[in-house]
């Protein structure tokens, strides 16, 4: 299948119904050479690669296409379809968009996507600055450097800026294979203590066990809203759904949720007592 595309065009494409949607599932488990019906899931699901790249874009550098790292989705999208297996327990959705932000955030890894033109201007940027810290003796000011270039502070600014954004997060420290990357080093420090973690690890699986009661709308859309962050537009939009029927069966299961955890609380309360 061709890995660029345009998202506008998502629009005219007929959604299968839930039913249609599993039938071409089991067709593809049944035989996974048949690459016309991998095509069709694809088709499918390129709403998640459009709700990644939206979300991935506002940090990345303007210079860098939406074409292309769309077209890095969709590889991660081939991958999941590829990939998933309904014994892993978890939603396909859930699993693609997983596989398709890590494919993007690799491919950028990966490649350098300024401009050789932009890239030939940051290391005038940069010689420029270290020509002038050694005839100044200290750290020149943006101002003097564009002077020194005859650009505008800002543009000076702005090249900068998209060097670094490129780059610093995802520089390693050292040079051996192991080393991490910067962005892993950074100190989370809203870090839960271990007793904190323990509480909130037995809450998370109070939790999960509570979706799997719920029927199996109820449970996408949860999945969809707390761990996608998809507005219930979005949710709308993408199970076939007024935005006002999202919110209702949203609202609806809440209150069967807090039922489930109150039952299983009464539940573990009454066993306390007898034993």
């Amino acid at each position: 299948m061709d890995q660029s595309f345009d998202f506008t065009s998502y629009n005219n494409i007929k959604r299968l119904s839930e039913e249609e949607l599993t039938a071409l599932w089991e067709q593809y488990f049944q035989d996974k050479t048949q690459k016309n019906i991998r095509d069709a899931l694809i088709v499918q699901y390129i709403y998640l690669i459009r709700y990644v790249v939206s979300r991935v874009k506002v940090t990345l550098p303007a210079t860098i296409s939406i074409e292309d790292i769309a077209g890095y989705g969709v590889e991660g999208l081939i991958n999941a379809i590829e990939r998933y297996s309904p014994q892993k327990n978890t939603r396909f959705e859930t699993y693609a968009l997983i596989r398709i932000r890590g494919a993007i955030l690799d491919r950028i890894r990966a490649q350098d996507f300024l401009p050789r033109s932009v890239r030939k201007k940051i290391k005038d940027i940069k010689n420029a600055q270290e020509h002038l810290k050694q005839e100044l003796g200290r750290i020149p000011t943006t101002t003097e450097v564009a002077n020194y270039l005859d650009m505008e502070p800002d543009k000076v600014n702005q090249l900068l800026a998209e060097d670094t954004t490129m780059t610093s997060i995802y520089e390693k420290k050292g040079s051996s294979d192991d080393s991490m990357e910067i962005i892993d080093t950074i100190q989370d420090t809203n870090k839960l203590n271990p007793q904190e973690q323990m509480e909130e690890k037995n809450i998370k699986q109070q939790l999960e066990k509570a979706l799997q009661r719920l029927p199996e709308r109820e449970r996408v859309i949860m999945v969809l809203y707390y761990q996608e962050n998809m507005t219930l537009k979005e949710i709308g939009a993408t199970l076939n759904m007024s935005e006002s029927r999202v919110c209702q069966l949203h609202a609806q299961s809440i209150m069967k949720l807090k039922n489930i955890l109150s039952e299983d609380r009464s539940a573990r309360l009454r066993k306390s007592i007898v034993s």
